[in-house]
């Protein structure tokens, strides 16, 4: 423990953030990194405690806490504040595949259990963690490692996301050859068109695909198994597959009026809003536009944030979101205690940026649509919302939010945005290998963990524990490519 009162003497600083108004001018990350002296400070306030829930990743109460990638935050902590570069970044990659995506983009469950946030502010674990991702690429210590020696075994993984990409990492780093198959044009799954701009660039993801292709590994965009290429040629020319697919089958709401124009799934938005972004500027006006429109985002996680954020950069002219479930508490109540995840009411840049737009939270709690209303053109124009209240079903015995009669309100919608969550995977890929999965079209786990019921393919990702972070997709990925490794090998040195 290089600084034991560092705790003590240092509060938390974070770095700072664009003023809403100026950030939704453009689609670029909008926080300026704290100084390298500075930084040093936020790795002094780090207590090295005796149990480190940071790196637990264990689930407590149904939530997960701590890391789930078991990151050494403890270690690299210290080496921040020492100025060990170096070494920081040695002991970060020794478990995490990809800190320049989880630095940006990981809700940081470490931080949560941090002992720190006990009696305080939690170490800032997320940006100490940028800071040494950075700085390696800024001294060229991130730069490519091929394999020394080769084995003969050739692996494909289908599918380009989180977890994809880490079994492709961690399996070219045993020395087998690895091709990834991406049926989108660009390499990056949810990274690439899931998550925006704002949250992560996309050179950030070029810049890492880059030193992965100078590694040995290839990728294969415009590659849809199941569709455009054949699942067949997989089989008869790699050794092994890996099925990291994610999830993508988004949750619908079937009201009266859901086939009205103008309703999307926020992935076909964001998606949308990226490619054309990347493509043109967004000149080429190939995206579904929320310019003068009132939208209505129904959903309020981090896709839900996330449409919310980038209707105002197209400049909506207003902006809902609805909530089914009731507004969290300002701190932690007493069946939350430490070290759980808090459940606690927190405020995301995009409901920030349109709070200081249009001078109010978006958020609307404990409501739901209950009509959506066309014009005559067959456009939605409008909305039936309806409240919520939580009451118990007397057949189940479980709480559930039912309408509360007479509580029908209607507004203005003429751009609607369905951030409902995710269902499963997509089946026709998995059908294409004859690979088995469960009514909710995720991959039913076997007693081989990560395997399926054809010998030599495997799983990973959203695809086999369903919608979930990017830390565990890469987690998911990183242990599907140790169950490969020892199928095809009779033993594994991955970590």
């Amino acid at each position: 423990m290089g600084k034991p009162t560092g705790f003590l003497e240092y509060d938390r600083k974070n770095s700072r953030a664009e003023a809403p108004l100026k950030r939704i001018r453009h689609f670029q990350e909008f926080h300026t990194p704290l100084s390298e002296e500075q930084q040093k400070e936020q790795g002094a306030r780090c207590m090295e405690c005796g149990v480190p829930f940071c790196q637990s990743g264990m689930v407590l109460n149904g939530m997960v806490s701590g890391c789930p990638l078991n990151n050494l935050v403890p270690e690299w902590n210290d080496l921040v504040y020492s100025g060990n570069w170096a070494q920081a970044y040695n002991r970060l990659k020794k478990t995490n595949s990809f800190p320049e995506f989880t630095s940006r983009v990981c809700p940081a469950p470490c931080e949560a259990a941090c002992t720190c946030g006990l009696n305080g502010d939690p170490v800032t674990i997320k940006e100490n963690e940028y800071a040494i991702i950075e700085k390696a690429y800024e001294t060229g210590k991130a730069g490519p490692r091929p394999p020394k020696l080769r084995t003969d075994k050739r692996i494909a993984v289908v599918g380009s996301g989180p977890a994809g990409l880490a079994a492709a990492d961690q399996l070219n780093k045993r020395g087998h050859n690895v091709t990834v198959f991406e049926r989108e044009d660009r390499v990056g799954g949810l990274l690439m068109y899931g998550i925006p701009n704002m949250k992560l660039e996309k050179h950030i993801i070029d810049r890492k695909i880059q030193v992965m292709k100078e590694e040995g590994i290839s990728f294969i965009t415009g590659a849809d198994i199941g569709h455009n290429y054949k699942a067949n040629r997989l089989k008869r020319d790699f050794d092994c597959i890996i099925l990291a697919c994610g999830a993508s089958n988004p949750r619908d709401i079937q009201v009266p009026g859901r086939d009205a124009e103008g309703i999307y799934f926020a992935v076909d938005f964001l998606k949308a809003t990226t490619k054309s972004l990347l493509n043109s500027g967004l000149e080429d006006g190939s995206y579904i536009s929320a310019r003068d429109k009132h939208v209505l985002v129904i959903g309020g996680g981090d896709t839900g944030n996330d449409c919310v954020g980038t209707a105002v950069r197209h400049g909506c002219a207003s902006v809902t979101q609805l909530e089914m479930m009731p507004k969290l508490p300002a701190a932690r109540t007493e069946n939350n205690t430490w070290p759980e995840w808090p459940r606690t009411f927190k405020t995301d840049y995009g409901q920030e940026e349109a709070a200081a737009l249009f001078g109010q939270d978006p958020r609307l709690y404990q409501t739901t649509v209950k009509e959506f209303v066309k014009d005559e053109n067959g456009k939605v124009c409008k909305a039936v919302l309806v409240s919520l209240t939580s009451q118990r079903d007397p057949e189940t015995g479980r709480m559930a939010m039912i309408p509360v009669e007479g509580s029908e309100k209607e507004i203005t919608a003429d751009l609607v945005l369905i951030a409902a969550g995710f269902l499963g995977a997509q089946t026709y890929a998995a059908d294409a290998f004859g690979v088995e999965l469960s009514e909710e079209t995720n991959r039913t786990t076997d007693s081989r963990g990560y395997g399926t019921n054809i010998e030599n393919i495997f799983v990973a990702g959203d695809m086999r524990r369903g919608q979930s972070l990017v830390v565990w997709a890469i987690r998911e990925g990183r242990e599907a490519a140790k169950q490969a490794d020892t199928w095809l090998m009779g033993y594994t040195n991955l970590a």
